[in-house]
């Protein structure tokens, strides 16, 4: 907390003291009855109609918005002329359809060039479906081959074979035999000397040589069974085996390439139908650059409809040929019926007063003499972006009003202006607008005792910025001044009863303060010096007008004091307000 000079506070305090006792003095005067003249209205009782009137413009109520749906900006090329009735099928609008014709041809040829590689892709993959088939067969047949090969050899080949070996031994066997019995015989005729001895030595060769075959045959056997048969075995059994590795690959080759070919060709087909949907786009664009009536009504330009309305903000180009358009832009309403309804903007000071339903009286500028009645359909809860962007300050909320019945001569675009019916009493108390003025954020009137004038509290209700309704506080026939003193309102009110009561609150504090420093123990009254001499430092630091003004302040004499007071009440009302938020603006800084 602060530490302030005793010397400043003390000028402050004064200061302000003198302003308080200035406004209690003219408070007293304001309570007491006064000798105030001037005009006067007597009270009465009558019917009292609390409205407010809005500007805006008529709408069709049904009514069909044509929009530009050409992507991007489009120039209008034809236009068919504001206000002319039209039957369903007429041509509205036509814009250029120049650089959509050069697309169509550009996509055309894209159309054509997907379609070709669309078909090469649907051929390609039959193809190598049909390739893939053979491919399996083969491997398959093969696989077969081998499990028949194998099949063979063991229940057939090597059978045979191993017969052959089993013959081969007993015919080696049976021609031994006889070749051991020719020999016998051969030595008996020998010893005889039936033979010679070169037939002799013959049979013998012939009996060795039936010996060897018989051993031959035998090896030959062995050989069959263990090695030669182990071994084709094995030759038989391993093509089996790659035989059926053969097929597993050549099955997933054959599926990759057919879902490689059905890749490729959902590719081309997706490319295909993108390309198709390209120039259908560039078909479907180039019919909506020509606008057609879908129904029999009246041509209004949107930009003119815009550009009628009863606020600012609204500049639309006018429709016409050689006029560029976006995409999405209203270009024409056509109404469709006869009714009606109006689109005013209201201020947001209004919105608190209004809501649905409430009875609307509405006038137009070009039918004078003619009232229309409706009633509040829709209030925006957002407040109008354009005129925001004209005046970030005018906050306008677009209402829309019902007019109840049909009448041919409202037309879209007419100025219109909507009184709204706030409220509607039968009997009421009201008085002049100008006869109640607020006194300590109180409504108070001035009315007529014997000759005199008195301040009187009331309680206010609604007005309609000529009359206000008073619900309490008057009685009818009462005299109230017209003119009743502004400066009674401008000296009290609610923010200056606050700055008063601060103000009393503060010299209480400084006394109390005083008070307290006048008896605290030397301990205390050390800490205080050296908070006074840093708060002297940092004054030292601030603006060297303030701290002038304070030390004036601070060094007035009565004298000057009494001399503030006098020039205090001779101001105005405005000048007292100015002087006293001076004085509250330094008493809250402490400068």
């Amino acid at each position: 907390m602060k530490i302030l000079n005793t010397k400043y506070i003390i000028g402050v305090a004064v200061v302000a003291a003198a302003i308080l006792l200035t406004t209690g003095y003219l408070l007293t005067k304001r309570d007491a009855p006064s000798e105030l003249s001037g005009p006067t209205y007597t009270v009465k009782k009558g019917p009292l109609r609390i409205s407010f009137v809005e500007s805006g413009t008529i709408k069709a109520r049904d009514q069909i918005i044509l929009k530009n749906e050409v992507e991007g900006r489009t120039l209008i090329t034809y236009v068919v002329p504001e206000g002319t009735r039209v039957k369903k099928g007429e041509l509205l609008i036509e814009l250029d359809v120049s650089d959509l014709e050069d697309k169509k041809i550009d996509q055309e040829i894209s159309v054509q060039n997907a379609e070709a590689e669309y078909v090469s892709k649907k051929e390609n993959l039959e193809v190598v479906k049909n390739q893939a088939k053979s491919d399996v067969d083969l491997a398959e047949l093969t696989l077969d081959f081998a499990k028949q090969d194998l099949e063979k050899y063991i229940k057939g080949d090597y059978l045979n074979e191993l017969h052959k070996a089993d013959a081969a031994i007993t015919l080696n066997k049976e021609k031994f035999e006889r070749a051991k019995d020719t020999l016998m015989w051969s030595e008996k005729l020998a010893e005889e000397e039936f033979i010679s001895i070169t037939e002799l030595q013959g049979d013998r060769l012939a009996k060795d040589e039936a010996e060897m075959n018989v051993q031959i045959a035998e090896r030959d056997k062995k050989l069959l069974e263990e090695y030669t048969y182990k071994r084709n075995l094995a030759k038989y059994q391993s093509d089996v085996n790659q035989a059926e590795m053969a097929l597993e690959r050549t099955k997933r080759k054959a599926h990759a390439d057919v879902i490689q070919a059905e890749a490729e060709l959902t590719a081309k087909t997706a490319e295909y139908g993108r390309q198709k949907d390209k120039l259908a786009k560039v078909e479907m664009q180039i019919s909506k650059t020509k606008i057609y009536a879908p129904d029999d009504g009246l041509v209004i330009y949107a930009s003119s409809a815009k550009n009628t309305g009863g606020w600012r903000g609204s500049n639309s180009e006018p429709l016409d040929v050689g006029r560029e358009v976006s995409e999405r832009e209203e270009l024409i309403y056509l109404p469709t019926g006869s009714a009606s309804d109006a689109e005013i903007m209201v201020h947001e000071s209004y919105l608190k007063k209004i809501s649905i339903g409430m009875p609307t009286i509405i006038t137009v500028d070009a039918l004078q003499g003619k009232a229309y009645y409706g009633t509040i359909q829709s209030v925006a809860p957002l407040p109008d972006a354009k005129s925001m962007w004209m005046n970030p300050d005018l906050k306008l909320y677009s209402t829309k009003v019902t007019i109840d019945g049909e009448d041919l001569t409202l037309r879209s675009g007419m100025s219109c202006q909507a009184e709204i019916i706030v409220q509607q009493e039968k009997e009421a108390l009201y008085v002049p607008l100008q006869a109640v003025i607020r006194i300590g954020q109180e409504p108070t009137v001035f009315v007529k005792n014997g000759k005199s004038f008195e301040a009187k509290t009331v309680k206010a209700g609604l007005d309609n910025n000529k009359v206000i309704h008073i619900t309490q506080g008057l009685k009818d026939r009462d005299v109230v001044l017209l003119n009743p003193p502004l400066k009674s309102a401008a000296i009290y009110t609610r923010e200056d009863s606050e700055y008063g009561d601060k103000i009393t609150s503060g010299l209480k504090n400084v006394e109390t303060t005083n008070a307290q420093a006048a008896t605290v123990v030397p301990e205390s009254q050390e800490k205080v010096q050296d908070e006074e001499r840093k708060h002297k430092r940092n004054r030292q630091d601030s603006n060297e007008p303030q701290k002038e003004t304070a030390m004036q302040f601070g060094n007035m004499t009565p004298e000057k004091m009494e001399e503030m007071k006098k020039k205090f009440e001779s101001m105005s009302p405005e000048e007292q307000a100015k002087a006293i938020e001076k004085f509250r603006k330094m008493a809250e800084g402490g400068n």
